[in-house]
């Protein structure tokens, strides 16, 4: 494992974002280093075909010529996409760095990414890393361990992703305690419970939503940084189901987590932050309609706000 760590990257149709998603790891010493592949979703019905040459002319003139593309001629969706790639060079690879075409990384976010699954290769608790952090207001540790797996630049193992299970219905019956319920959803600041539910009836399609609970039925953490090493752009209209917001903004590190954590445990300084972060934003976003109409359509605009319920990359 000592060379660098396989970098996955999902585009679909927008070459600017993916342009500017490029250019930021071309920032990282470490991209020129990884072994690069890059999944291109394919057309739906009715979709701008330019938009997505366009996306596909940006990757051929910005990554390495040692680069793998996989150009498909069908849309995927964003679920099918992930869950083929990161098993693809998982069993590869025994690990990888997953990046979407609508993140702009930190110089930095690499080397933290590719530092962590070396010092928590053989850690089975360790099954996620993740270089977002939610910009909460709290001085965190400049690395720790948080169970929720955040999915806008992160990495993982073949081990800990032998793990993931696609049967949202099993992992429903797992989460389906009062006690686990309200663990599961950060002790009840969060509707992913909910989310888990639309999954297993088909509602909608997310890998995260699954990949989170698989990683929970598990006892898994997620290593994230202090501060933010991605900002995610996609919140500015042009994305899947992805409206307007600058509620995910953050101002990225100026360095990388000094000092990796051996004491694998949860952060209770990161559970009480974000408990604190996602208040105001239930409020902000809960409908006054009756409570069940607000579970379901809270937990629909949220799922799309994180990314759970987009079906394209």
């Amino acid at each position: 494992m000592g060379a660098k760590a396989p970098v996955a990257i999902f585009v679909y149709n927008r070459p600017d974002h993916t342009r500017r998603l490029l250019q930021s790891l071309a920032r990282n010493p470490e991209f020129a280093e990884s072994p690069i592949t890059v999944f291109c979703d394919g057309p739906k019905p009715g979709d701008d075909l330019q938009a997505i040459e366009r996306t596909r002319a940006t990757v051929r003139e910005l990554v390495p010529g040692s680069a793998t593309l996989v150009e498909r001629d069908v849309n995927h969706g964003l679920a099918r996409s992930i869950i083929d790639g990161v098993t693809r060079l998982t069993d590869e690879h025994e690990r990888v760095i997953v990046c979407e075409d609508d993140l702009i990384f930190s110089p930095h976010a690499l080397g933290f990414l590719n530092r962590a699954l070396l010092h928590y290769r053989d850690e089975p608790r360790v099954m996620h890393v993740a270089a977002y952090m939610y910009p909460v207001d709290a001085e965190l540790p400049s690395a720790h361990f948080y169970r929720e797996a955040t999915c806008w630049g992160w990495a993982t193992w073949d081990r800990a992703w032998r793990r993931f299970d696609p049967d949202a219905k099993g992992l429903l019956d797992h989460v389906d305690d009062r006690a686990r319920k309200n663990r599961f959803n950060i002790e009840g600041s969060m509707y992913f419970h909910e989310m888990l539910r639309q999954q297993a009836t088909g509602a909608i399609d997310s890998w995260a939503i699954r990949w989170y609970a698989s990683m929970f039925r598990a006892d898994g953490l997620a290593l994230h940084p202090g501060r933010s090493l991605v900002q995610n752009e996609g919140f500015d209209g042009t994305g899947v189901h992805c409206g307007r917001t600058d509620v995910f903004d953050v101002e990225l590190a100026d360095d990388a987590p000094d000092a990796l954590p051996d004491d694998i445990q949860e952060c209770a300084e990161t559970v009480q932050a974000m408990i604190a972060y996602r208040a105001p934003l239930r409020e902000k976003l809960a409908p006054r309609s009756g409570m069940k109409h607000r579970v379901f359509s809270l937990a629909k605009h949220l799922a799309r706000r994180l990314q759970l319920w987009r079906t394209a990359a």
